[in-house]
């Protein structure tokens, strides 16, 4: 079966015979093997020559960039050989019929703000008062069918995550992790830089995923469209980010796994150093191979698999017309 790997510390990723050498600085090199191999994600300073990515290409492994701050910066995605013409023209004309768009927006948005919902009546059944931001959110939720404009349906989307995270603090209970509001670049606090990291690497594991269907990930429909990113990646991790993201974060503080010694402060802002990179990464992972019953298919699946099963519907929904219904937690 094949996994993602991590690399935090610094050094040349070279190809050697017919696998992948790490030569890590002040440390033992180590192999990674190609065939149990699916993406690589680069937060040291790494370097790569052509030889390795020609190799990349051949095994179809996608490598992914991070600067020192933790944030995405870019990936080396091979060559599409999954992608089909007839899906483009599809993903393209719900993205320019604008009631298909919206109709899409619209789903990513209320799968996003029903997983808000589970994860803090998880919490409010376990003795955290949460009924007001519950209640708040439940009933702003049919607001989203009304709007028929995407950068109000963004702004909505926007308002009722604040709501969600106002509940953040009575969750963790813990003030060094105080939340106060949502900063982003650079996060002013400890549990800002944890959300932006978290939501960092849920994108590029939803991007990971997108590559092994027929999707273009640079046709979004919550997102615009534009010259610069991908943007499917990011309306799919917004149904995700609640109950993959937030109870990840939740689990490793209230455990007191990640701690203050954790974080740096560099240029205003505070991250995570690399120790707290990779406590957040092992949970992270854990999180993505942890199983669920699927209804559907009436066996038990990991998350990261249901990330690729949610994209399967996106599809259908674009080329056989069969409605999509974003996942929703059962807890």
């Amino acid at each position: 079966m094949k996994r993602a790997r991590y690399v935090f510390s610094d050094g040349t990723l070279r190809r050697k015979q017919n696998t992948l050498y790490l030569e890590r600085e002040g440390k033992n090199s180590k192999y990674i093997p190609v065939e149990t191999t699916s993406e690589i994600y680069l937060f040291g300073e790494i370097t790569v020559n052509k030889r390795v990515l020609e190799y990349l290409s051949q095994k179809e492994i996608i490598l992914h960039f991070f600067n020192h701050r933790g944030y995405y910066i870019g990936s080396f995605y091979p060559r599409e050989h999954y992608n089909s013409g007839m899906v483009i023209l599809k993903q393209a004309e719900h993205y320019i019929d604008n009631e298909k768009r919206l109709t899409l927006a619209r789903l990513f948005v209320k799968g996003a703000v029903r997983n808000m919902l589970k994860v803090l009546s998880y919490y409010h059944n376990r003795d955290v008062d949460l009924a007001d931001i519950i209640s708040h959110l439940t009933g702003r939720l049919d607001e989203v069918d009304d709007i028929e404009d995407i950068n109000e349906l963004m702004a909505l989307e926007g308002n009722l995550r604040e709501v969600y995270y106002n509940g953040f603090d009575r969750i963790i209970g813990d003030p060094d992790f105080g939340f106060e509001r949502r900063t982003r670049r650079p996060p002013r606090n400890r549990l800002n830089a944890l959300v932006s990291f978290g939501n960092s690497v849920c994108y590029v594991t939803v991007l990971s995923e997108i590559y092994k269907t027929h999707l273009d990930p640079r046709i979004g429909y919550l997102h615009a469209t534009n010259f610069r990113r991908f943007t499917l990646n990011l309306d799919v991790a917004e149904i995700f980010k609640p109950i993959l993201v937030d109870r990840t974060i939740f689990s490793l503080l209230n455990r007191k796994v990640i701690k203050k010694s954790h974080f740096r402060e560099d240029l205003g802002g505070i991250y995570l150093t690399d120790n707290g990179r990779k406590l957040f990464i092992e949970e992270w992972e854990k999180k993505l191979q942890s199983t669920i019953r699927h209804r559907g298919l009436r066996r038990n699946v990991s998350y990261r698999r249901l990330i690729r099963l949610e994209l399967y519907k996106l599809q259908r929904h674009l080329i056989e017309g069969v409605e999509y219904k974003p996942f929703v937690a059962r807890w």
